[in-house]
């Protein structure tokens, strides 16, 4: 099996970016391969979940809508780096997380790493 680490950094609001990166990760979790996510920098806010999707002034679904459902495609816990403890997008999560050193070191247990 395939080990893939996806790192987004698009803001939840970018909703075309933030959208076709999670739909991708989510058709790689779906077809077979181990997919974990780091949120980084602008892409914390997709941890803000209390956001309503509204066809009448959004275009694309949110994408803090699609990371509710990560538990259903096993992409939990979501990475977050340990100097972003104290963000308040993460202190305010219900999301399970789990917090990383971005290093060489930890790069090394993946056979890939995608960057959006």
């Amino acid at each position: 099996m395939k080990t893939v680490l996806v790192i987004l950094t698009q803001a939840n609001l970018m909703q075309a970016q933030s959208n076709e990166s999670l739909s991708a990760t989510m058709v790689l979790a779906t077809f077979g391969c181990e997919v974990k996510v780091l949120l980084k920098d602008a892409a914390l806010s997709l941890l803000k979940n209390d956001l309503a999707f509204n066809s009448s002034t959004h275009a694309f679904k949110l994408g803090s809508n699609m990371v509710d459902s990560f538990e259903f495609y096993d992409l939990t816990p979501i990475y977050v780096e340990r100097q972003q403890q104290q963000n308040a997008f993460v202190e305010q999560s219900e999301h399970e997380i789990e917090f990383i050193e971005l290093n060489p070191e930890f790069l090394q247990n993946f056979e890939h790493v995608l960057y959006w």
